[in-house]
């Protein structure tokens, strides 16, 4: 696995070069910027890691650009620093996502204890984003009919209502059901459940349209 990257954004070049001394002294790797515009150019602002970012820089404001990460795909947690920090700027960024808010100056060890948290959080997502990708791999081999039953039988229907449904006899059903649950990879009915929820199957009904073939 790659080493997360602790991203540091601030104009200030004196505490950019404390703050990778630091980082580096406990074996953390980091990489620094004194815009935000540096930072998203940066082809290493895709990898793992957290944002520590300061709250006033030049021509823009960090509290704006924590905001706008989400549509400009940089999912990295953020961690605020600001010398002029009060409340409402405390409350608007935790509200908008921010793991912590560090007025300067700010404590080594409750740095370091952000980011150990932003990392774990981080890490947590890709790993949690790399198994979705593998779910709906699997999910989109299935048949129709296998997605239609497996969409049924997950949203609580027994085996005799989802072939009321589908127009198929129960023993169709019970074969397309262990079919699903065998590419899935799942052993148990509350695995599949588990896989549903995670693939979002029934936020629609949009599974159950299209070609019934399969």
């Amino acid at each position: 696995m790659t080493m997360p990257i602790v991203h540091i954004v601030d104009d200030d070049a004196s505490l950019r070069a404390a703050l990778t001394a630091l980082l580096d002294s406990v074996g953390l790797k980091s990489q620094a910027y004194g815009t935000t515009e540096e930072f998203l150019i940066s082809r290493e602002a895709d990898s793992g890691g957290c944002l520590l970012l300061d709250v006033r820089l030049p021509g823009t404001n960090g509290l704006a650009f924590q905001e706008r990460l989400v549509d400009l795909g940089v999912r990295l947690p953020v961690i605020l620093m600001t010398g002029h920090g009060d409340i409402p700027m405390s409350v608007r960024a935790m509200k908008a996502g921010a793991i912590d808010f560090l007025p300067k100056p700010f404590r080594d060890q409750d740095l370091l204890d952000a980011i150990d948290v932003a990392l774990d959080r981080d890490r947590r997502r890709r790993e949690e984003d790399a198994a979705g990708a593998g779910l709906r791999a699997k999910h989109e081999k299935l048949t129709t009919r296998e997605k239609q039953v497996m969409f049924l039988v997950t949203a609580g229907k027994m085996n005799k209502q989802v072939a009321g449904e589908l127009s198929l006899s129960e023993v169709t059903v019970k074969i397309h059901r262990r079919s699903a649950m065998q590419k899935m990879g799942a052993r148990t009915l509350a695995d599949l459940v588990r896989m549903a929820e995670m693939l979002a199957l029934h936020r629609s009904a949009d599974q159950l349209s299209g070609n019934t073939s399969g």
